[in-house]
Formats: C-alpha cells, structure tokens, sequence
C-alpha cells in the first residue's frame, strides 16, 4: 500500500545521503588544493632560496686577485729575511664573520637571508645552532695573508662557540691553531678587552684587526681598524687591507706605521638590509 509518508522520509533520507557524499567529496577536494598549494608554496620557497644563495655566492666570489707571488728583488728578500716573522690576531664576530641562533630575530640580518654554514653547540647544557655568515672574500684573505704572519684568533666569546667557528674557517688547512678565547680576555667597563702581551711579549711584532676599538684600547699603536660587518655580500674590506698588510710585514716595529693611524671606527648607528 502507498504511504506518502514513508516515501517522503526515503526523500529525505536520501538527500541526507547526498548531502554527506558531497560534503565529503567537498573535504577531500579543500584537503587536496591545500596539499597541492603547500607542495607549490614549499618548491616556490626553495627556489627563491636557491637563487639567493646563488646570487650572494656570485657576489662574494672572488674576481680580485692579489698577486703575492711576484718574485721580490734580492735586497727585498734580504730585508724580509732580517725582521721578524710578524703575528696578526684575528677577531671573529663582524670582523671575519657574523652569526646569529635560533630564536632570535636579529635587525642585522635580513629574515630568509642562507647562511654559509651552521653549527651546533652546547651552552648551558642547551643545544644552540648558530647560522653563521662569512665575510666576502675571507677564505682568500686568510690563504693570503697565512703566507706572510703567524695567524692568532683572538675572540671574545665562548670557546665551545670560537672552536667550532674557527674551525670550519680553517677548513683543515692548519692555519688558525693558535686560539685565545673569553676566558683569556679581561672584563673591564664597557665590555672584554684583548691583552696582546699574552699572545707575544715583544708587542713590536704583533698586530691586531678587530671591528671593536674597545677590544684594544690597552694597544692602540697595535690595532688595524675594520668596519663591522653583518651581511653585505659587496664588503671588500679584507681584500683593500692586503697591500697594507703585505708591506706592514717589512717593518722592524709595527707601532711605527700603525701609531699614524689616529682614526677610530664608529659603531653603526644603523643597520642596512643586504
């Protein structure tokens, strides 16, 4: 027997039916756009990191060379010969390079800016991993000048932090041994300054190149000022101090060039995007 009311409850019951269907084939469509849209996101993200880390690579490469091997004249040999074997301390942070670790967003460095490597480290029993950037043309600054002095690293920050980033600057090549770290530095007002008489008690063949004048205010007649640096991928700072650095190393006492230099490098007031 027909019932209209059985027949409009089938209805009903149907288009409940078919509402769930849509609605689940709805849910599974958004499910796939939004996989698909993260997938495109994620490529699109690593293609603009890609090409920024090329574009930073291309212009630290080094397309400036510093011939320093031109055969010297006889009486230039000798004169090299008669002085001593000059020391070059080296700073670390915004001098040959500059870091920063998780969690902190720094003004110094543009957000999505490719480090040139990381490391890992334990402070405080915490893991810290430090993105770390060199300054350009540094690996070529140090082949170069490693030839001419006895090169010293000299930092003022921890020595789990130094080792490891002095370490990856190395690259094996036995150049940064010698290395002096907080503990070796005296904590004055102001912040940490550099004793170089306990690198080298003769201080008229020592020199230091640090972007902090506070680090050497106790030997200022041994300091080669540097701007600090944080990201510019267009800095030339290291390879304009090669022509002085290879003359320096003729002289008897370094103080007698370096006293001249009256000049002191102000801190950035402020910090530029590269």
């Amino acid at each position: 027997m027909y019932d209209p009311n059985r027949t409009f409850a089938g209805g009903a019951q149907d288009r409940r039916r078919d509402q769930k269907n849509s609605n689940w084939i709805a849910r599974g469509m958004t499910s796939i756009t939004q996989s698909l849209f993260g997938i495109i996101l994620a490529c699109f993200n690593f293609i603009i990191l890609y090409f920024r880390k090329a574009n930073r690579a291309y212009c630290k490469y080094q397309v400036v060379k510093y011939h320093s091997k031109i055969p010297m004249s006889p009486l230039t040999t000798h004169r090299l010969l008669a002085v001593k074997r000059k020391i070059l301390v080296l700073d670390l942070d915004e001098t040959l390079i500059h870091s920063h670790h998780d969690g902190v967003l720094r003004q110094t460095v543009k957000p999505g800016t490719p480090s040139d490597f990381t490391i890992r480290v334990v402070i405080d029993r915490h893991p810290v991993k430090f993105s770390v950037h060199e300054r350009p043309h540094v690996d070529y600054f140090l082949s170069v000048v490693s030839q001419w002095y006895e090169l010293v690293v000299f930092t003022a920050s921890m020595e789990v932090y130094g080792t490891s980033v002095a370490d990856k600057l190395d690259r094996g090549r036995g150049i940064l041994k010698r290395r002096y770290f907080r503990q070796h530095c005296t904590m004055e007002v102001g912040g940490y300054t550099k004793d170089l008489s306990a690198i080298h008690p003769d201080l008229s063949s020592i020199c230091i190149l640090d972007n902090s004048p506070g680090a050497y205010r106790k030997f200022p007649q041994n300091a080669i000022p540097i701007p600090s640096w944080f990201s510019d991928p267009n800095d030339t700072a290291l390879l304009n101090l090669l022509p002085f650095l290879d003359a320096l190393r003729f002289t008897a006492d370094v103080r007698s060039v370096l006293s001249r230099n009256t000049m002191v490098l102000p801190e950035p007031q402020q910090v530029q995007y590269y």
